[in-house]
């Protein structure tokens, strides 16, 4: 069977410039859905604490844009999506080294605190890498000479909002509703609220965790593929902003930007659940790259 010709190459030098540009525009600049979400919900507030924390949240979006300073002092742990469609070449190990290279060359440019340690000996090599991270995941999909880079830096309050249950199918979808409900109220203030709760749901334990990361650093406005997974984003969205747990957890009626569900199949005597927060500074950054070039987004 024959194979595509490549009519696009990722360059490697090209990527770790990339790379290097968008860890430095995910924590400077949050994307305007957020900074939009974050303002609609001030405006529906009727907390006066609750306003006053998100105004002075609101003003830190501002003061980080004016001055290109950090949206938190936390630069988190690089994740990073590779989507790949057809026509296009590229060495796997390559990229990665690249992908690699581009964080640290970032973290000591800009300069950025280090956060990343190894998991036994604390030890930090000051350049935001180590055993197995940046976190990497490639994913191909059906379109021609075109890829993307997603950059996450993921902090650890939102990373420390991370839950998995493994229900049973008796548990059924109410089961999997009362996790999330349970689970935001634990979290409380710990993932510095307004948040996106993440799930993840079916699948293999694994797979419903990155599911639930996933649905976290989705874009707000945007749905579950799944009509199922539509309905219960809907209801879940309201009743977490029913909970009163507000935003720093200090009560109010913005706890969540949104509720966001990503589903897969799993076994038949199965009933994974997974949750995973991000915090008010939703932050993420992307770029694309076709025959023309590179071009940046979130």
């Amino acid at each position: 069977m024959g194979h595509a010709a490549v009519s696009l190459t990722l360059d490697v030098a090209e990527i770790e410039r990339v790379v290097a540009d968008l860890y430095v525009r995910s924590l400077r600049s949050l994307p305007a859905d957020v900074e939009a979400a974050i303002v609609a919900l001030r405006a529906a507030e009727s907390d006066g604490t609750a306003r006053g924390i998100l105004d002075a949240m609101i003003d830190n979006i501002r003061v980080a844009e004016r001055t290109g300073g950090l949206l938190c002092q936390d630069t988190g742990i690089p994740v990073v999506t590779v989507s790949v469609g057809k026509g296009v070449g590229f060495d796997g190990l390559k990229v990665e080294a690249a992908i690699r290279r581009g964080v640290a060359w970032a973290t000591h440019g800009h300069p950025l605190r280090s956060s990343v340690v190894h998991p036994l000996t604390r030890k930090n090599d000051q350049d935001s890498t180590g055993i197995r991270v940046p976190v990497i995941t490639w994913q191909f999909v059906d379109r021609d000479d075109w890829a993307k880079i997603d950059f996450v830096p993921k902090g650890s309050g939102s990373e420390n909002g991370s839950f998995l249950a493994m229900l049973l199918p008796a548990d059924g979808v109410d089961g999997i509703k009362r996790f999330v409900i349970d689970k935001v109220v634990e979290a409380g203030g710990k993932v510095c609220p307004p948040s996106v709760v993440g799930v993840g749901i079916g699948g293999t334990s694994d797979l419903c965790l990155h599911l639930a990361k996933v649905a976290a650093t989705r874009a707000l406005g945007s749905a579950c593929a799944d009509s199922h997974g539509r309905a219960l984003e809907v209801e879940l969205s309201a009743a977490v902003n029913r909970l009163g747990v507000g935003p720093q957890g200090l009560g109010g009626d913005a706890t969540a930007y949104a509720v966001h569900v990503e589903l897969a199949a799993t076994h038949i005597t199965l009933n994974p659940v997974a949750i995973n927060i991000q915090c008010h500074s939703a932050r993420r950054a992307s770029a694309t790259v076709t025959a023309s070039g590179w071009e940046f987004g979130v």
